[in-house]
C-alpha cells in the first residue's frame, strides 16, 4: 500500500516536494505555487503574476484550501470547506506570516484601505491597482524585504518614503560601509529614506489611510502605505494539534515533529534552535525530506546512510533597478570580532564594494556590492567551512576568488 503524504502549504518548501514526490498539496492561495523572491519584479511591473509560477507538481494541487485543524489521532486534516484530508505522513510547510507592529490607527488583521503587507501575490496585485506615478507611498521597514518594496514602487513612479527604525538599511546582512552605499542607490531612485525613526501610528479619513505619524512627531502624508516589518512562523495549526512549537515548529535532523508521523519544512520550521525564513534552506529541508521519504517505501533498497538535514548556510541576494541596477550579496558574520582577519576594496567610481572576515583559516562572512564577480568562489569556501589556503588574503577578493 501507498504511503498517503499530505503537505500543509504551497510556498517554496511545499511546492519542491511537491515536485519531488506524488503528495496531496494543500494551498491556502487560491494562486498555482509561485517565487515569493520575485515577487518585487512582479509589483515593479518587470514580470507578469505567470512568470514566476514554480514547476508543476506531480500531482495537481488542491489550490484554495485552507486547513484550519489536524487530528492526529484520526490522521485527518480539516480544511475550511469541512473536508477531511486522511493522512500516513503528514509535512507542515505553512511558510510565516507578515508581523504587522502596533500602531495606533491598525487593529488586528484588518487594514485600512490603502495599507498592506508585502508577503503574497494578492499583496501585490493589489498595490499595483493603487500606485500610480505622483501617488505618495510609505514603505514602513528598512529591511531585505521593505527595500525591495520600495525599489518597485518608485519603479511605477511612485513618490517613496522608506522609514527604518535601526539606525541603517538590512542592518542584519549588511555593515555600515554598505548599507551606506545601498542608501545612496535608493536616494538615488528617488526614495526619501528615513532612519533612525520609529512609526507610531496611522491617521485615516472614511477608512482609508491619510498619513504615517512618527514618533517624533513628524507627519509623512501617505495614500499607500506598505508594511515590510518582518514575518514570523505560522505555527498555530501545529500548536493546536499539540505538536512541540518553540519560536517554529521543533524538527530534529529527519525534519520530524514531536510526533513522527507529522514533519515540518520551510519558515514554519526550527530546526537545532535556528529558524531561518529563507529560500535556501527550505529548498535544502525539502530535498533531505524527499530522500527520506523516498528511502521509506516498501518498494525501494533499504538506504545505507539515511538522510539528513544538519542546518544550511544562506546567502542573501538582491539586484535594485534603476538608471544604474545594483547588486549585492552577504552572507555570515559582515561584522568582525576581536581578532579576526578583514579585506576590504572600495572602488567609489564604479560603486563597487568588497569585503570579507576571516577567523583563523576559516571564511566567516563576507559582502560585496556591484560587483558579484567573487561570489561564487566565496559562497563555496564559506558554506564548506574549508580551511583558506596560504595565498594572501586579498586573493580573496579577486575576480575569481583567489581560485
Amino acid at each position: 500500500m501507498s504511503t498517503r503524504i499530505v503537505v500543509v502549504g504551497g510556498g517554496t518548501a511545499g511546492a519542491r516536494l511537491a515536485q519531488r514526490l506524488p503528495v496531496t498539496l494543500l494551498g491556502e492561495e487560491p494562486h498555482p505555487p509561485y517565487n515569493r523572491l520575485l515577487l518585487a519584479d512582479v509589483l515593479a511591473g518587470r514580470y507578469g503574476p505567470e512568470v514566476i509560477a514554480l514547476p508543476e507538481a506531480r500531482e495537481p494541487a488542491r489550490l484554495g484550501a485552507r486547513a484550519v485543524r489536524i487530528d492526529r489521532a484520526a490522521r485527518t486534516v480539516e480544511c475550511a470547506d469541512g473536508a477531511l484530508v486522511p493522512y500516513d505522513r503528514l509535512v507542515l510547510a505553512t511558510g510565516s506570516a507578515p508581523v504587522l507592529p502596533p500602531l495606533r490607527g491598525l487593529r488586528g488583521a484588518a487594514l485600512p484601505s490603502g495599507v498592506h503587507a508585502f508577503r503574497t501575490l494578492d499583496d501585490c496585485l493589489a498595490l499595483r491597482e493603487l500606485v500610480r506615478p505622483g501617488v505618495r507611498a510609505v514603505v514602513v521597514g528598512g529591511g531585505l524585504l521593505g527595500v525591495s518594496a520600495a525599489r518597485a514602487l518608485a519603479a511605477l513612479g511612485a513618490e517613496v518614503m522608506l522609514t527604518q527604525q535601526g539606525e541603517r538599511l538590512m542592518e542584519r546582512q549588511l555593515d555600515e560601509e554598505s548599507s551606506a552605499l545601498l542608501r545612496t542607490h535608493m536616494e538615488e531612485l528617488g526614495v526619501e529614506v528615513h532612519t533612525e525613526c520609529r512609526v507610531s501610528g496611522l491617521r485615516q479619513r472614511d477608512g482609508a489611510v491619510t498619513a504615517v505619524e512618527l514618533a517624533d512627531g513628524f507627519v509623512l502624508d501617505a495614500q499607500v502605505v506598505v508594511l515590510a516589518c518582518g514575518v514570523r512562523p505560522r505555527v498555530a495549526l501545529a500548536r493546536e494539534a499539540g505538536l512541540d512549537v518553540r519560536t517554529g515548529v521543533v524538527v530534529d535532523d529527519e525534519l520530524r515533529t514531536s510526533d513522527p508521523a507529522v514533519h515540518a519544512i520551510g519558515d514554519c520550521a526550527e530546526h537545532d534552535g535556528r529558524v531561518y525564513g529563507l529560500a535556501g534552506p527550505a529548498l535544502d529541508q525539502a530535498d533531505v525530506l524527499a530522500e527520506l521519504l523516498l528511502a521509506e517505501r516498501a518498494d525501494g533498497p533499504a538506504p545505507v546512510v539515511r538522510p539528513r538535514y544538519t542546518g544550511t548556510r544562506a546567502l542573501t541576494r538582491l539586484t535594485l533597478g534603476g538608471p544604474e541596477s545594483l547588486d549585492l550579496a552577504a552572507f555570515g558574520e559582515t561584522t568582525p570580532a576581536p581578532g579576526d582577519d578583514v579585506v576590504q576594496l572600495t572602488d567609489a567610481t564604479r560603486r563597487a564594494y568588497r569585503k570579507v572576515v576571516v577567523r583563523g583559516d576559516r571564511l566567516v562572512g563576507g559582502v560585496l556590492l556591484g560587483d558579484l564577480a567573487a561570489v561564487g568562489t566565496l559562497a563555496r569556501a564559506w558554506e564548506g567551512d574549508e580551511a583558506l589556503s596560504d595565498a594572501p588574503l586579498l586573493h580573496l577578493l579577486t575576480h575569481d576568488g583567489g581560485s
